[in-house]
């Protein structure tokens, strides 16, 4: 077992839940745009789940929402598989 499978055990009662897809939602995000330092990712837990707001700068709303919202399709994909790992349901908004 490795560091990193030791922090997603089971019954971990310090977890922040949606961690993962927290952290692979700015992962991704930041490799995307020409701004990385004005990358946010806020999370809100209600009783839909787990909601993920990315906040960028302006000039690289184009470039995370992509042709025909492709690219933002893509991600809210990833972040709903990482999301799985952890048995929680996330979903991506992005907002200006």
């Amino acid at each position: 077992m490795s560091d990193v499978d030791v922090e997603y055990e089971e019954g971990d009662a310090n977890r922040v839940e949606g961690a993962t897809a927290s952290r692979v939602l700015e992962y991704v995000a930041r490799q995307i745009v020409d701004d990385p330092d004005a990358v946010v990712v806020e999370r809100e837990q209600d009783r839909r789940g787990l909601t993920l707001r990315l906040h960028v700068a302006p000039d690289d709303m184009g470039k995370v929402i992509g042709k025909r919202g492709r690219v933002a399709q893509a991600i809210r994909t990833v972040v709903r598989a990482a999301s799985a790992r952890d048995g929680v349901e996330a979903n991506v908004d992005i907002v200006d």
